[in-house]
């Protein structure tokens, strides 16, 4: 199963390099097929002249310009446009993500035929390295909300480090979330419409250069609209939108 990997990236000059050289080399080592698939978001620096000479030394690198509109939701949703492989995983390009992290997810989909595989720092196993304590607070409580609200047991919706089939990422479209909301919007549309999925324990670290993106206060308000579309979807879409159910397989007499 060739794994593709989609990696945002906005004035990432700094931490890109770092990123994608680990990525590349974890999945080497376990001899995973893959592409590396970077939505370089319009940046202002110095970002994509970094990717054209990373390009030279990674062979399963391919790269995008998003010329607009931009935003971490339109460079994600970018790139599941134009991703190969048939299973997907959204990584963040400050390395915050652990890519020894994603051979579990790749493996745990493998072993389980899971149509998703999400991440949970919170969960025994997991960890945080350097997570703001004010971050923290307001992570959780979301979380709670998010769990009260869709009647989930899943204790980390926003975090964005997830791997999907393809036939998962094609079957909760359209997108709508414009911004870091579509953290939630792909878990949450493949659980009200049916897909399958595991929760593994991984780990997150702090960027060491340049600053986050995900401005909070601006935040509030679009995780809400996301999460009550949801939400009406769950009890008012009639299953219009579930997952198409295989045929079950014969038995064979033996």
């Amino acid at each position: 199963m060739k794994l593709s990997v989609v990696i945002p990236a906005y004035n990432e000059e700094e931490s890109i390099t770092h990123t994608l050289t680990s990525l590349h080399q974890t999945l080497n080592k376990y001899n995973i097929p893959h592409e590396i698939c970077v939505t370089n978001d319009n940046s202002k620096d110095g970002t994509l002249r970094v990717l054209d000479e990373l390009s030279l030394q990674i062979p399963t690198l391919v790269y995008y310009t998003n010329p607009g509109p931009n935003g971490f939701g339109y460079a994600v949703r970018y790139g599941l446009e134009r991703f190969k492989g048939d299973c997907v995983a959204v990584f963040m390009a400050d390395m915050s993500d652990d890519p020894e992290d994603l051979v579990k997810y790749y493996y745990k989909m493998l072993d389980g035929d899971y149509d998703c595989v999400f991440g949970s720092r919170w969960e025994k196993g997991g960890q945080v390295i350097d997570y703001p304590a004010l971050k923290k607070v307001i992570n959780r409580v979301a979380n709670f909300i998010v769990r009260m609200v869709m009647g989930i047991k899943y204790n980390d919706t926003t975090n964005a480090f997830k791997l999907y089939k393809r036939e998962t990422i094609e079957g909760i479209k359209p997108f709508l979330a414009p911004h870091f909301n579509l953290t939630i919007e792909l878990p949450l549309k493949a659980m009200v419409r049916g897909y399958n999925y595991a929760v593994v324990p991984n780990s997150w670290t702090n960027r060491k250069y340049g600053e986050s993106k995900l401005k909070i206060k601006e935040m509030g308000s679009r995780y809400f609209f996301i999460l009550m579309y949801c939400l009406i979807e769950k009890y008012f879409s009639q299953g219009d939108f579930m997952k198409k159910s295989t045929a079950p397989k014969k038995e064979v007499s033996r």
